[in-house]
């Protein structure tokens, strides 16, 4: 994995480093997204499920007016939270999570205040995130990493088909397990870039089908990418 990239028959995967400089040269520099509190980020990534980032911004904007305070959230009921998600689809899924989530932090902290989890190594505070009702591996590492400026790598369909297809994971490894297969490989301060890039290349390149290999600025490099292109010729 911490090989060069090379173009002999038996391409094997590249060093993440040079995956990252020739994603960089590609999409450019990824700009960092404005710190919010770790339990908005926590309420607005539940939401983010499924749906695009502007319906999360008015399901989450339209659940603030709705509700002031994250306790009102938790007084009211799960058919009037969803109510107020309804525009970040899912509504009557997502809403007893995020009140569940809010129930446990509440219990859990007395408050809404995370920042603490900052404190934490990232395997321990992601843990800590994964005990609340609804959240996942993949929402954890999305507060620790956006709103914490921890090296947590939350890896979406997008991160994870990518970096299979390099080799940078092995094939068998499942979502969850590689958040930590990757932090092990990815430099920290690489982190939130190297997220922002997987999933901008995931969505204009190496998309899920008929990846557009011949066009990828990895294609040198990528172990699988010799396989689809003989598919796709024949």
């Amino acid at each position: 994995m911490t090989g060069d990239a090379t173009n002999d028959e038996s391409t094997s995967a590249p060093s993440i480093e040079w995956v990252l400089d020739r994603l960089r040269q590609q999409y450019g520099q990824p700009e960092r997204f404005e710190r919010q509190a770790p339990i908005d980020s926590l309420i607005m990534t539940i939401l983010s499920q499924h749906t695009s980032d502007l319906n999360t911004e008015r399901a989450f904007a339209s659940l603030r007016e709705r509700f002031p305070t994250w306790d009102a959230v938790i007084d009211a009921t799960d058919a009037d939270v969803a109510d107020a998600i309804r525009s970040g689809g899912l509504a009557d899924v997502k809403a007893p999570r995020i009140r569940q989530a809010l129930i446990d932090v509440r219990e859990q902290t007395g408050g809404f205040d995370l920042s603490f989890l900052a404190t934490m190594p990232v395997a321990e505070a992601r843990r800590w995130l994964t005990t609340l009702g609804g959240v996942g591996p993949k929402t954890a590492s999305c507060v620790l990493l956006f709103s914490l400026d921890m090296p947590a790598m939350p890896v979406d369909t997008h991160v994870h088909r990518v970096t299979k297809r390099l080799g940078l994971i092995p094939e068998r490894a499942s979502a969850d397990q590689a958040h930590e297969l990757l932090e092990e490989i990815i430099q920290p301060d690489e982190t939130y870039a190297a997220h922002l890039l997987f999933i901008r290349h995931g969505r204009a390149t190496c998309i899920a089908r008929r990846p557009r290999c011949a066009a990828c600025v990895l294609v040198q490099c990528c172990p699988t990418a010799r396989t689809m292109i003989d598919d796709e010729q024949r």
